[in-house]
C-alpha cells in the first residue's frame, strides 16, 4: 500500500470515431500473448467513452492509497503510485496520433481531473508520454490542464 502521488491519462490509440468496449480493453489487456499482453490487471481505472459517458474497468476505494489489488498496468515503474483514466481514441484514419477527443470526452475528462485534484489535492496528473516515449494520450496534457485551470501544483514537469 503506497500513497497516491500520480494520476495519469492515456488513450486507447484507435482511430478517430472506432467505439472501444470494456470487453476490448479487457481482452487487449488480459489476453494471453499474442493475442494480448497477458496481463492479470488492466492498464486503466476509468475509461472515457466517445460521448463522454464514464466506465469504471477495475475497482478502487477512491482514497489516497494505492492498495494491490487496486493497482493497474497504466505505466511501468509508477503503477503502485498512479491511478489510470483513458479516453477512446487517439489516432486518425491512418494511424497516426492526433487528438481525436470528442468535445464531450474534453468536457468529461475536465470534470473527472478538477473531482480527483479536489479529492486528492496532492495528485500530480501528467500524460503517458511524460514518461514513456510514446505519443499517447495524443494531447498536451499539461497545456490541457492548464486552459481548464488547474494549478501548477498538480501539473506533473518531469
Amino acid at each position: 500500500m503506497k500513497e497516491l502521488k500520480f494520476l495519469v491519462i492515456h488513450c486507447t490509440a484507435t482511430p478517430e470515431g472506432r467505439a472501444v468496449s470494456s470487453a476490448d480493453i479487457r481482452r487487449w489487456h488480459l489476453s494471453p500473448k499474442p493475442e494480448g499482453r497477458g496481463w492479470r490487471q488492466v492498464g486503466y481505472t476509468d475509461m472515457i467513452h466517445l460521448n463522454g459517458n464514464l466506465e469504471r474497468l477495475a475497482n478502487n476505494n477512491d482514497d489516497a492509497i494505492v492498495d494491490p489489488w487496486e493497482i493497474t498496468n497504466g505505466v511501468a515503474g509508477i503503477n503502485q503510485v498512479s491511478r489510470h483514466i483513458v479516453h477512446v481514441g487517439g489516432l486518425d484514419k491512418s494511424g497516426k496520433s492526433k487528438d481525436t477527443r470528442t468535445i464531450a470526452q474534453r468536457a468529461a475528462l475536465g470534470k473527472y481531473v478538477i473531482d480527483f485534484i479536489k479529492k486528492h489535492p496532492r495528485v500530480k496528473v501528467a500524460g503517458h508520454n511524460q514518461f514513456d516515449k510514446k505519443d499517447c494520450p495524443s494531447f498536451s496534457v499539461p497545456e490541457f490542464l492548464r486552459n481548464i485551470g488547474v494549478s501548477e501544483v498538480n501539473i506533473y514537469t518531469p
